[in-house]
């Protein structure tokens, strides 16, 4: 499916969906507790819908109701009848390996050709330390994991995935012994990590971790069945909000709380920085028509914030650079080059480094954008196409975090074609 997006303004007020991150995260601690447990306000989206499947495949059901959804597991994890299939989601990959290594069974887990190009290697080797069998194809998957855990100390990175850190905090708990995981250099992404400790605190699991969240220790818990509310996706309200202050009119996004612990919180900040108009409650955001204007951003704790920070900074009238770019040539696409391509073809310059992107802003114009399949490159562009026309390629892919994008662009008052 194509669509264009023609000249047009937003103006009006919306739910943010759910939230990803911690839809992900409630499905995963459920799929550890016996007994059920329910999710209120869970996003369904392809991630989601993958992560749900994948937990099937050792003995986990997930019942998807209108605004709810019912996890429940009785008895031990299952051994996998079959290859587990993580379509294109990261988040599943990695915490599916963490899962798989608390169990005693072997387990294939595997997923599309753009999932087969994630790294894993310091995760499995992680697993390893703690005394699971797993390996990978070069340190990409598929992966092969067999538990169960014991204990003792790992050490990962905290420069490449802070999902890594996540999965082994997930599956500390079931291990017959205390975990110790420690972070090498600095944890970049932390908000992620501090979204899967509070989950984890609300299905019973306390994990005792140092200030800067460097160091970890996990005593052997059970994880309880719970009953969690699922807050509204601030990287999904990015865009949304993004388009008001490149094109107008003015557009309110409900359901994002002011104390979020996501990552994508840090968009005020950016913001400010390019001097957009935004205002904030306590429970949703509100941005107007600006005038944007260049600044130095930086990304490395908010990397899914990167497509709509180069919209803004297309938007401006100088040189903006943004930093913290590095880990975004890994993610479903190839982030910092797909930009690029596609500013290039909207007129506007760029330059590269390995660490910093740098727009010379202007008037973006009419130009066909491929989003290489990334979710995000589709809607950031759809944002620009709001101040002249834009068609975007393959833009069902937006269904991974956020199917219901393009009505909800068009219930704003976007000028939006299917075809």
């Amino acid at each position: 499916m194509k669509v264009t997006i023609y000249r047009s303004s937003l103006d009006g007020s919306l739910r943010a969906p759910p939230s990803k991150s911690y839809t992900h995260r409630a499905l995963f601690c459920s799929a550890l507790a016996q007994g059920e447990s329910t999710l209120h306000s869970p996003l369904i989206c392809d991630d989601t819908r993958a992560t749900s499947d994948a937990l099937s495949k050792v003995g986990v059901a997930t019942e998807w109701n209108t605004g709810a959804a019912g996890v429940s597991r009785s008895g031990e994890l299952k051994k996998p009848s079959d290859v587990i299939f993580c379509g294109k989601s990261g988040t599943t990959l990695r915490f599916m390996m963490a899962i798989c290594a608390t169990t005693p069974y072997d387990a294939e887990i595997s997923g599309d050709p753009s999932l087969l190009k994630r790294p894993v290697k310091d995760l499995a080797l992680a697993l390893g330390a703690l005394g699971a069998y797993c390996t990978s194809n070069l340190g990409y998957p598929p992966v092969h994991v067999k538990g169960p855990i014991e204990g003792g100390t790992a050490t990962i990175p905290g420069n490449v995935s802070s999902q890594y850190v996540s999965a082994l905090l997930l599956a500390a708990p079931s291990a017959d012994a205390s975990v110790e995981v420690s972070i090498v250099g600095r944890l970049e992404s932390k908000s992620y990590v501090q979204m899967t400790l509070d989950m984890q605190n609300r299905f019973g699991v306390r994990v005792d971790a140092s200030d800067d969240l460097t160091e970890f220790h996990v005593r052997g818990q059970t994880y309880r069945p719970s009953e969690v509310e699922i807050e509204g996706d601030w990287s999904s309200a990015a865009s949304l909000l993004a388009g008001a202050a490149v094109a107008g009119d003015k557009v309110s996004i409900q359901r994002l709380e002011q104390k979020s612990l996501q990552a994508d919180r840090h968009l005020l900040d950016i913001f400010k920085h390019v001097k957009a108009r935004v205002s904030q409650d306590s429970h949703s955001v509100t941005a107007e028509k600006s005038q944007i204007d260049a600044a130095e951003v930086d990304v490395s704790d908010c990397p899914d914030l990167f497509p709509v920070t180069c919209v803004l900074c297309a938007s401006a009238h100088g040189i903006s650079t943004i930093r913290g770019i590095q880990r975004l040539r890994i993610k479903e696409s190839n982030r910092v080059q797909a930009m690029s391509d596609g500013l290039k073809q909207m007129g506007i310059k760029t330059e590269e480094s390995e660490d910093s992107f740098t727009i010379n802003g202007g008037k973006p114009c009419k130009a066909v954008i491929d989003p290489h399949r990334d979710h995000r490159i589709a809607m950031a562009f759809a944002v620009l196409g709001l101040g002249t026309e834009v068609t975007i390629l393959d833009a069902e892919c937006v269904g991974k975090s956020y199917p219901s994008f393009w009505s909800d662009l068009q219930s704003l008052g976007a000028r939006v074609k299917a075809a």
